[in-house]
């Protein structure tokens, strides 16, 4: 009974609500197992093999990227609208088996230019990732666009607990890298299969229209998306290029660390598409501006005090948890905590316009903030190392956000909710001078104690929060009492 009892209290939650609780749980519990992981495999294989890794995960996101040609983002958005959705996404599913063919043609025609992925042996993981992503891809495009958020985001979940285990299980037999990719491609497989019950569209005949009417939308995406690409892992295949794979390595797990700072973006940003997709359609603007005000408040809830946490906790989070040979990545670490912050509005403002039907705004946004960084990471890596990525990644970032709130802001009203915000940034401060105390006062001499610095800070940064924002207060413990937890008289 009692399982029934939650899910009928869950189910009582307003839609989006619910949906971004599922989401936000399924990111956490994702994040939770890549940082596990990342830690063993960071002991287990060192820099340099967790740096071919992180180059085959590169090279992958552009050539799938060839594979989808944006028509995923375009499928999403037309089936979301609830006007012929089986013929359109049918006709997507036709479309991604076809350009399967031109990115694994893509990847044989440049393969005498991955000298550093094909000295790690990863070119043939590159081959069989990019076949098996097609058919999770296919189903979880389907199960997106008809707004099932929560189960695709537990399929998800699911995707990356099985990659982790199957990769856990390949670095213990002695499979370095190459266990890597292999659990990464097991669980596409095992997400696919999970999700494929709840797949209600189905193939139909569809014509010419449904794909010139993808096609429209999906030209935007797939530059929007290449933009996107670019930030993803521009840095990581030009610090391969000029550096090493260990300086791959280095950069990857202060990034992966920095995610803790994203739990809330990545929910929102999933959960809220296809709403504001259908909004827009409804014309119902005054929901999408409330959605996105909230949506960046509570994204910011979460990166600004990771990111004061990870200024001042840093150095020995990544010595102590990843490894001595890692440690060296801090002043990187701190750069990327500031990145986070910013792609709280980056990634909501981009992923709006797209959802409002403007991918041309979001593409000339993301293009050229792409170019910027590009140059920037070939001008400043060189010269200063990993620490130049970074510093590109962050201006970049900037850059992107800026346009995109320039071009978004003549279609919705775009504000950033003053009082919350700076209740936010009050409670990061008290948490940070309470945490930077605790570190004179108590040498960090092992995982332990730096844990109970993290442990101290988010006690701190919360109840800081509770007593100062009687609004986020109220919102919390409402959803808190909706879920049948019950909640301390004293907060």
């Amino acid at each position: 009974m009692l399982p029934s009892r939650s899910f009928t209290r869950l189910m009582n939650i307003d839609p989006i609500r619910r949906q971004s609780l599922i989401s936000l749980a399924s990111t956490l519990g994702l994040t939770i197992a890549g940082f596990i992981a990342t830690m063993y495999f960071a002991h287990a294989l060192g820099k340099a093999a967790y740096g071919a890794y992180a180059l085959f995960l590169a090279y992958y996101g552009i050539f799938n990227l060839i594979g989808d040609g944006g028509f995923g983002g375009a499928a999403v958005k037309r089936i979301s609208e609830g006007h012929e959705p089986n013929e359109y996404y049918s006709a997507f599913c036709a479309l991604r088996i076809a350009l399967l063919t031109v990115s694994i043609t893509a990847v044989i025609a440049v393969r005498p230019l991955l000298i550093d992925l094909d000295a790690s042996g990863m070119v043939f993981w590159l081959f069989i990732a990019l076949v098996a992503g097609v058919f999770p891809g296919i189903i979880s495009t389907g199960i997106y666009g008809t707004g099932m958020v929560g189960v695709q985001q537990t399929a998800g979940l699911i995707n990356n607990i099985a990659k982790v285990l199957f990769q856990i299980l390949a670095v213990f037999l002695g499979f370095t890298a190459a266990g890597l990719a292999g659990g990464f491609v097991a669980g596409m497989l095992v997400g696919g299969l999970v999700s494929l019950p709840f797949l209600k569209l189905h193939l139909t005949r569809f014509n010419s229209r449904h794909i010139k009417n993808l096609f429209t939308f999906s030209f935007w995406i797939f530059l929007s998306g290449s933009g996107a690409i670019v930030f993803s892992y521009a840095d990581t295949i030009l610090i391969g290029y000029f550096l090493s794979t260990a300086d791959v390595g280095i950069y990857q797990i202060a990034f992966q660390l920095t995610a803790a700072a994203t739990f809330t973006t990545m929910a929102l940003r999933t959960t809220l598409y296809p709403k504001i997709s259908r909004w827009h359609a409804e014309g119902s603007l005054s929901c999408i501006s409330h959605s996105l005000e909230r949506a960046i408040t509570y994204s910011l809830l979460l990166a600004v005090p990771v990111a004061v946490g990870g200024w001042i906790l840093g150095d020995r989070l990544l010595y102590f948890f990843y490894g001595a040979g890692f440690a060296e990545g801090a002043d990187v670490l701190g750069i990327l905590l500031l990145v986070q912050i910013v792609n709280a509005f980056m990634f909501l403002l981009t992923m709006t316009l797209n959802a409002i039907d403007r991918p041309k705004e979001s593409f000339y946004a993301t293009g050229t903030a792409a170019v910027v960084n590009i140059l920037l990471n070939l001008a400043l890596i060189p010269i200063f190392g990993i620490k130049g990525a970074a510093i590109a990644t962050l201006a970049t970032m900037i850059v992107n956000a800026i346009i995109a709130h320039h071009y978004l802001s003549q279609q919705v009203s775009v504000r950033i909710e003053r009082g919350p915000t700076l209740h936010i940034l009050l409670a990061a401060g008290v948490m940070g001078l309470v945490i930077l105390m605790y570190r004179i006062l108590i040498p960090l001499s092992n995982a332990f104690i730096v844990l109970g610095a993290v442990v101290l800070g988010g006690l701190v940064y919360g109840l800081v929060l509770l007593k100062a924002d009687p609004g986020l207060h109220d919102e919390i413990q409402e959803l808190v009492v909706q879920l049948g937890v019950p909640w301390p008289k004293w907060l």
